[in-house]
């Protein structure tokens, strides 16, 4: 029987390897799409943008590829975490290894790669950088999925138990908020040119270093776990899809169904959203007094909002899940749907408090369900199916979505270098609502099942 109080040591690991992994998963899902644009793209003439891939398809198809990378690897390494039964040498080494990819990142430069490969045409430099950023980030996620999104994910789910999740998922919905925090106000100084990207990730991949070889001396193997593989690994590796499993599990999927639609809904803005705020919002709020009353008023109202309506919900979710995750949802679509219609910084700063609401009172509450419902003993192995609806294909459908809202707009962008290009607009949040919506579907049926998490053998209560 696991206790149902976490240990200080425990509580140090999951806000070090949690906070490190969100810093590093905020600066690729965030600062790779700002880097292609505002670096690779940067300077190159209409004729080179013209004859390589579109700048928007390109973050796109970055996403798109990262996902299915991350997905492929969570089930191949959790899996395999679960055989060894070496959870903290998977984490510690993957962190690591990780920070040694990004840090990589700050030697990519279309002079670098043109020099590299010899290249003197201008299309075939920005492609072939383009393609090497696409196959980078592909192998940064390799290493950060590894670590991370599959053997990181599951200890937390060997170490939890049903009492303790939600404090741990509440922790976990509130450091990316930290991280994204922290990223931007770094990153900011990388998208505007005060420093240079290459001093960004060489910074950010050193620190992500410095958090794996700490684990190396502070993780410890979760005691409790009994190995309940087979002896074949690939009948393993695909448990999680087997017939029998699914109707064994509703529950698990149907939360996972629910995760899934919520995602899609935050990748149709999210890998877009500061090149809106940067193409988009900022001009638009030229004119706006940031340190005059009416703006301070209208930040500190949309702050009290967000902080009070999520510490309420989840302190009815604590007591009734339903009674949180419906109101949530219901946040997640006004909200997304308002952003719609936010012309400035100060009527977005509005709308967006409804949709920090509803957005982590869903994560926590989800994300929650999600390990309550997972049998213990195949903690790694579901780390896969988590991913193919956590990343996959939100990863994939939702950036397609909001490429198609940019790339049917007329709104444009005109660099110093007189070279067009397609912006983000703020018709992608309304995709980003029509897609929120379909939550309610699965979280109906799960709803109706019942929040009940399995017990310590794995089975529903």
């Amino acid at each position: 029987m696991k206790e149902n109080k976490l240990s200080g040591r425990i509580w140090f690991n999951l806000v070090l390897f949690a906070l490190v992994g969100q810093l590093a998963w905020n600066v690729e899902n965030m600062y790779f799409n700002t880097f292609l644009y505002n670096k690779i793209y940067a300077g190159v003439s209409q004729t080179a943008v013209d004859g390589a891939i579109p700048v928007m398809r390109a973050i796109s198809l970055m996403v798109a590829l990262s996902a299915a990378t991350a997905v492929l690897t969570t089930f191949v390494m959790g899996t395999l975490s679960d055989r060894l039964q070496k959870r903290k040498q998977f984490i510690s080494i993957g962190y690591i290894l990780w920070g040694v990819i990004t840090a990589a990142f700050g030697l990519i430069s279309r002079e670098h790669i043109a020099a590299l490969f010899h290249l003197s045409d201008e299309v075939k430099i920005l492609s072939v950088t383009v393609w090497i950023v696409i196959f980078m980030d592909c192998i940064m996620t390799f290493m950060g999925s590894t670590s991370n999104d599959s053997v990181f994910n599951a200890w937390v789910t060997d170490i939890t138990t049903p009492q303790t999740r939600p404090k741990v998922e509440s922790l976990f919905a509130a450091l990316p908020i930290v991280a994204m925090g922290l990223v931007v106000g770094v990153g900011s100084f990388a998208q505007s040119g005060a420093i240079g990207y290459d001093v960004f990730f060489l910074c950010l991949g050193g620190f992500v270093i410095v958090c794996g070889v700490i684990g190396l001396f502070t993780l410890q193997e979760p005691a409790h776990r009994e190995k309940q593989s087979s002896a074949n690994y690939w009948s393993d590796l695909f448990y999680g899809f087997r017939p029998s499993v699914i109707k064994n599990n509703p529950k698990l999927y149907l939360a996972l169904a629910s995760l899934g639609f919520f995602s899609i809904a935050v990748q149709v803005f999210f890998p877009y959203l500061l090149i809106y705020l940067q193409y988009v919002i900022l001009p638009a709020s030229e004119g706006i007094a940031f340190l005059s009353a009416p703006f301070i008023v209208c930040a500190v109202v949309s702050v009290a909002v967000m902080v009070g309506g999520i510490l309420l919900l989840l302190k009815i979710g604590a007591k009734n899940k339903t009674g949180a995750l419906l109101p949530a949802g219901v946040c997640f679509v006004f909200g997304l749907a308002a952003l719609r219609f936010a012309q400035n910084l100060q009527t977005l700063l509005l709308a967006v408090a409804p949709t920090v609401v509803g957005y982590a009172v869903l994560m926590i509450m989800l994300n929650a369900s999600v390990r309550d419902f997972t049998p213990m003993s195949k903690a790694g192995q579901f780390q896969g199916i988590r991913m193919i609806f956590y990343v996959l294909i939100p990863m994939v459908v939702g950036p397609a979505l909001g490429s198609y809202a940019a790339a049917t707009s007329s709104v444009v962008y005109t660099d110093e270098y007189n070279v067009v290009q397609h912006v983000p607009t703020s018709e992608m949040f309304l995709y980003a609502a029509a897609v929120a919506a379909l939550v309610f579907l699965p979280l109906a049926f799960l709803i109706k099942k019942g929040f009940a998490p399995l017990d310590q053998d794995g089975e529903n209560k």
